[in-house]
């Protein structure tokens, strides 16, 4: 496949010389995107909740802040009438990997405190 990009002269002058692994460039940059960790922006209080290692009592009580439930309101709502940018999508996937981890935590709280865990 062809593919014609515009860059800056800036760039293109460093990639000149790398023009043979451009494929290979692109690639590692494309990888490293993807595995740069996300910044779980609002999420930091749910977060460093759990990183304390509290009682399954407050596991259990854990809830999202209020400004963080807007949020999350606010690309649900996108979603169904707009759509998300590519952004709010790794955004919302990001809330939606937390939230996997704190059901996770809350089932485990849960059964702690129904004395099946020891």
């Amino acid at each position: 496949m062809e593919m014609t990009l515009t860059i800056p002269d800036e760039l293109a002058t460093r990639l000149h010389s790398e023009k043979d692994r451009l494929p290979q460039i692109l690639e590692l940059g494309l990888r490293e995107l993807h595995s740069t960790p996300p910044t779980y922006e609002g999420l930091s209080d749910v977060l460093e909740a759990l990183a304390r290692l509290p009682t399954p009592e407050e596991v259990l009580a854990l809830r999202a802040s209020p400004g963080l439930q807007d949020r999350v309101e606010a690309l649900l709502e996108k979603n169904r009438s707009a759509g998300l940018s590519p952004d709010e999508r790794r955004e919302w996937e990001q809330y939606q990997y937390v939230e996997h981890l704190v059901r996770i935590a809350k089932a485990e709280a849960a059964l702690k405190l129904a004395g099946r865990v020891a």
